[in-house]
């Protein structure tokens, strides 16, 4: 047994010190070493993929935007990879990320609107999920990137002869202000549908707590339903629970709504959650189907 015992040891080690010369030298894996289907080789094999795949100069993890890069890192090589339009589909997830959440982190000269010089952003040493540097795009590429969102999630601005580009919504950086970024709604008359999307096991939650905010600025809302044609942002697709907010009770009592550059309705509620008071309806989707809750007083 103690044999046995040394000699996954030896291995073990050999398999890891294989990797750390090749890790410093550039050179190749040699197969002497290396113990298909072992732990320890699967391990490293894993951490070479994982480091190769999304580097970044400030990494965070923060309020699970890791799980989210990897998610839509998959999602852009599962359309190819990083040739043609899926360049410019992965230029368009990073900016979103950094518009919305890593501008502090990474030192970008935020405005309280939300913009940033362009060219500042093309000198982050970042690359994107299609593992293409972002120094590596130009301006058009930027340009691109906007016109092709299908959600319009960045608007462009062309000031003093420089070129700025901002998130619409969606923002958990504290610097951006409302005011600044977003459109008062000063009447219900402005937004005849204000809908919020999300699922059946947040129901429960939703009527104890009301809808939170979360790491975010505010709590988002659509002026339309997911089949609309005019609906661009602001509810995913796969939603299957409506939650109406009442508008006119909302603004009357002192709640700040604002829209958004592509339609999105934002709120910080009351200290960052939308009491249940404020609903108007909450329904199944797609079936339409009425479910009954009880507003209180609160």
């Amino acid at each position: 047994m103690w044999a046995s015992s040394s000699s996954c040891r030896f291995r073990l080690l050999s398999c890891f010190r294989t990797y750390l010369a090749t890790s410093h030298t550039g050179g190749r894996v040699s197969s002497v070493f290396l113990i298909p289907g072992s732990p320890a080789c699967n391990s490293i094999d894993k951490a070479k993929n994982t480091s190769s795949s999304f580097s970044c100069s400030a990494h965070s993890t923060r309020s699970g935007r890791g799980l989210e890069m990897k998610n839509d890192r998959e999602r852009s090589r599962g359309r190819g990879g990083g040739g043609g339009k899926d360049k410019i589909d992965a230029l368009g997830r990073l900016l979103t990320r950094v518009l919305r959440h890593m501008a502090s982190e990474l030192s970008l000269n935020m405005r309280s609107d939300g913009y940033v010089k362009v060219q500042d952003l093309l000198k982050l040493n970042m690359k994107t999920f299609a593992d293409i540097p972002l120094r590596a795009h130009t301006v058009d590429d930027i340009k691109e990137a906007v016109r092709k969102d299908n959600k319009q999630r960045f608007s462009l601005l062309e000031e003093n002869g420089e070129l700025l580009i901002r998130a619409n919504q969606g923002h958990t950086i504290k610097a951006v202000e409302s005011e600044s970024l977003l459109k008062p709604i000063l009447s219900a008359d402005e937004v005849p549908v204000c809908v919020h999307g999300t699922y059946k096991k947040n129901v429960e939650s939703i009527l104890n707590s009301g809808l939170k905010r979360m790491q975010r600025l505010h709590v988002h809302f659509s002026c339309g339903l997911p089949t609309d044609g005019e609906v661009i942002s602001g509810m995913r697709r796969d939603v299957n629970v409506l939650v109406y907010l009442n508008v006119k009770k909302a603004l009357e009592e002192g709640m700040k709504l604002y829209i958004s550059d592509n339609r999105v309705i934002l709120t910080e509620g009351f200290d960052g959650v939308v009491p249940v008071k404020y609903f108007e309806k909450i329904e199944s989707w797609p079936e339409r189907r009425p479910i009954p809750f009880q507003t209180g007083s609160e």
